[in-house]
C-alpha cells in the first residue's frame, strides 16, 4: 500500500490543454493588409515618345489627367533649335513637320585665324578664339538698362572730355562762392565731365543715379551739391543734415578728407561713423550737431539703436559704391537706414558698377532720378596699359620682388589677408619698403600703413581688395595684380588705383602658363585687351614694362610713427597728498 501510494505520488500528470491567446495584429502587418486590399491603379498607356530634357518638355503641350498625371501627345521628337521660334503641338497640325537630321545639319565654321598679336612662346599656347562670347567692347551694365528702371533708358551719356579742353568753371556750375575759393587754393580749378554733368541736377534737388571709372572725380560730384544744398542751415543735436553712406573704413576716411576742408568753408563740419573707431569721439561728435556724417552702414546702424543719431532731419543722402555694399550684404542695413531718413529728402547714388544688386534700391528709394553715366566706363584703356605676364610658376617670387622693388609707387594686390601678411614679410626681408593692408588688421595700423605709403617715393603696398575702392594715393605709376580677381568688376577697381584723375599708368596680371584662358576670359569680361608676354626673371620684356629691379637684400624694417597729438611726455606729473590744495571744511 505505501509502495501503491509512493507510485501514484511519484507519477507524471498529465498536462493542461491551455487555450491559445490570440495576439493582436500589429501595426506593420494591418498597413501590409490594407496596403494589399487596395484595388490597383489603372495602366496607363505609354506613349510613342518622351521628352527626356527640361527643354523638349517645355517644348510640348502637355495634357493632364484626372489624377494629374502627365500624358504626353505622342510624336516625333523635334531637335531643338536655339532661337527660333516655337511651334503648336502636332495634335493641330495635319501633318507633322519633317524632322530629318539633314535639316538641322549646319556647317562647321571656318578655323578661327590667328591675330598675331603676340609672337611669344608663352602666348602661342592660348589662341584667342575669334567665335567668343565676350568682346573687347565695353558692355553697358549701368544705368541706362532697363532692369534698373524703365524711365531710365535715356540715361545721359557723358563724354569723358581731356581735361585740357575743358573750359566750364566750378562757379559756371553755381555751387556756393565759399567753395569755389577753397578749390582755387587747392589748385582746384576745372570740373571733371560728370562734375559738369551732374552737378546743375544736383543742386536744383533731383535724385541723381550717376556712374563712372574710379578716379572720375565721383567725390567732389556728390560734395559739392551736398554742401551747396545745406549751406545756411544749422544742424540740431543728434540730428544731422548730410549722410554719406559708404562699405568700408578707409573709403569713409578718404570721402572725410575732401569734404572736412570744403565744409569748414561754409561753416559746418564733419564725422567719420565707422567701425573699429571709439564710440566717444563719434558721440561727441553728434551731440555737438555736427551736419555731415560719412558713415558705414554696421557702425551708423548701432548708433541709431542708442538713439544717439537720429534722421528726422535729413535733407540729403548719398550712397557711394552701392553695388559692393550689396555684394557685402548691407542692403537690408541700408534699407532700414533710408527708412529712418526723411521722406522727401534728397537721395544721390553714384557707384563705379550698376548692376542688378541695386535695382530694387533704385526702385524704391530713388524718385524720377536723372541718370548719368560716362561712356567706356569699364575701363580707362586711354590712360592706362595692361600686361598678362606669362610666367614659370617657379619664377612668381622673384618676379614678384624685382617688380616691388622699382622706383615709384606699386600697389599689389592678392586674394587672401594671410597672403598679403606672407607676401609683405617676403618683399620686407629681400629689402622692399612695403607694408600690409587688409581687414584683419586694427584701424590705427591701417590708418598708419596708408600714411607711410603716401609719404615714402618708392614703395610698395600690398593690399586685399579693401583697399580696391576709393583709396586715392597719388603718383601711384603700377597695379600688380599678384592673385587675379574672379569677377571682372573687382578687377576693373582694382586697376583704378592708378591713371586716376588723368594721368597715366600700367596694370599688370602675372598668371602662369595654365592661368592663360581664365585671365584672358576675365579681362575680356572687363573690356579690356591686354597684351601677354612671356616673361622670366629680370627680363628685357620684364623690365621694359615694369621698371623691375634686382632688390637691395638688406631688410626693411618699418620705422616707428609718433603719435600726433599725444602730450604724454610733457604732462606735469600728479602732485603728492601734501601739495595738493585741501577743500575748506
Amino acid at each position: 500500500m505505501r509502495a501503491k501510494r509512493y507510485q501514484e505520488k511519484t507519477a507524471s500528470k498529465p498536462r493542461e490543454v491551455r487555450e491559445e491567446i490570440v495576439k493582436p495584429e500589429s501595426r506593420a502587418k494591418k498597413f501590409v493588409s490594407d496596403r494589399n486590399e487596395r484595388t490597383t491603379r489603372p495602366e496607363f498607356k505609354k506613349p510613342d515618345t518622351r521628352p527626356t530634357t527640361r527643354r523638349d518638355a517645355a517644348k510640348e503641350r502637355v495634357a493632364r489627367t484626372d489624377d494629374g498625371r502627365p500624358n504626353f501627345i505622342p510624336g516625333k521628337r523635334e531637335k531643338y533649335k536655339p532661337g527660333s521660334p516655337s511651334k503648336q503641338t502636332f495634335a493641330k497640325h495635319k501633318s507633322a513637320p519633317d524632322v530629318s537630321a539633314s535639316n538641322y545639319r549646319t556647317e562647321r565654321p571656318a578655323k578661327p585665324v590667328r591675330d598675331g598679336r603676340n609672337d611669344s612662346p608663352a602666348y602661342a599656347r592660348d589662341d584667342r578664339k575669334a567665335f567668343k562670347t565676350h568682346n573687347n567692347a565695353a558692355v553697358d551694365f549701368g544705368a541706362d538698362d532697363n532692369y534698373i528702371s524703365a524711365n531710365l533708358a535715356d540715361a545721359n551719356l557723358i563724354d569723358a572730355t581731356p581735361l585740357s579742353e575743358v573750359t566750364t568753371t566750378f562757379r559756371d556750375l553755381g555751387i556756393a562762392p565759399a567753395l569755389a575759393n577753397t578749390l582755387n587754393a587747392q589748385g582746384i580749378t576745372h570740373p571733371f565731365p560728370i562734375q559738369i554733368a551732374t552737378l546743375p541736377d544736383a543742386l536744383a534737388g533731383h535724385d541723381i543715379l550717376g556712374r563712372g571709372q574710379t578716379g572720375s572725380g565721383k567725390t567732389l560730384a556728390f560734395g559739392l551739391a551736398l554742401l551747396t544744398n545745406i549751406s545756411g542751415k544749422a544742424a540740431k543735436p543728434h540730428k544731422p543734415l548730410a549722410l554719406v553712406l559708404t562699405p568700408t573704413r578707409e573709403l569713409a576716411q578718404q570721402i572725410d578728407e575732401v569734404l572736412t576742408p570744403l565744409a569748414h568753408a561754409i561753416g559746418h563740419d564733419s564725422v567719420v561713423i565707422a567701425g573699429g573707431m571709439p564710440y566717444a569721439k563719434q558721440i561727441t561728435a553728434m551731440r555737438k550737431a555736427t551736419a555731415i556724417l560719412v558713415a558705414t552702414p554696421g557702425r551708423l546702424i548701432d548708433l541709431l539703436n542708442k538713439g544717439e543719431v537720429q534722421l528726422d532731419d535729413l535733407e540729403i543722402t548719398v550712397l557711394d559704391e552701392a553695388d559692393q555694399m550689396a555684394d557685402m550684404g548691407f542692403l537690408p542695413v541700408v534699407k532700414e537706414i533710408l527708412d529712418q531718413a526723411k521722406p522727401n529728402g534728397q537721395r544721390l547714388l553714384f557707384s563705379a558698377t550698376l548692376d542688378r544688386g541695386v535695382d530694387a534700391l533704385v526702385r524704391q528709394y530713388l524718385n524720377n532720378p536723372k541718370t548719368h553715366s560716362l561712356q567706356n566706363d569699364r575701363a580707362s584703356v586711354s590712360t592706362m596699359e595692361h600686361y598678362v605676364l606669362v610666367m614659370h610658376p617657379g619664377d612668381k617670387d622673384d618676379i614678384t620682388n624685382q617688380i616691388a622693388a622699382r622706383n615709384g609707387k606699386t600697389i599689389l594686390f592678392v586674394k587672401t589677408q594671410r597672403g598679403a601678411d606672407r607676401l609683405a614679410d617676403k618683399l620686407a626681408h629681400a629689402g622692399v619698403p612695403v607694408g600690409a593692408l587688409h581687414g584683419g588688421k586694427s584701424q590705427a595700423v591701417r590708418t598708419r600703413t596708408l600714411a607711410l605709403f603716401k609719404q615714402l617715393p618708392n614703395a610698395a603696398l600690398v593690399a586685399t581688395d579693401v583697399a580696391a575702392r576709393g583709396i586715392h594715393v597719388d603718383g601711384i605709376s603700377l597695379v600688380v595684380h599678384v592673385d587675379a580677381p574672379t569677377d571682372h568688376k573687382d578687377y576693373l577697381h582694382r586697376s583704378g588705383r592708378t591713371a586716376r584723375a588723368g594721368e597715366t599708368g600700367a596694370v599688370v596680371t602675372l598668371a602662369t602658363t595654365k592661368q592663360q584662358k581664365s585671365v584672358g576670359g576675365l579681362t575680356s569680361r572687363a573690356g579690356v585687351a591686354p597684351k601677354f608676354v612671356g616673361v622670366k626673371p629680370l627680363d628685357q620684356d620684364l623690365m621694359r614694362i615694369t621698371g623691375a629691379q634686382e632688390p637691395s637684400g638688406i631688410p626693411y624694417v618699418t620705422p616707428v610713427v609718433e603719435i600726433r597729438g599725444s602730450n604724454r611726455g610733457t604732462r606735469k606729473p600728479r602732485p603728492n597728498s601734501d601739495q595738493r590744495r585741501r577743500r575748506p571744511r
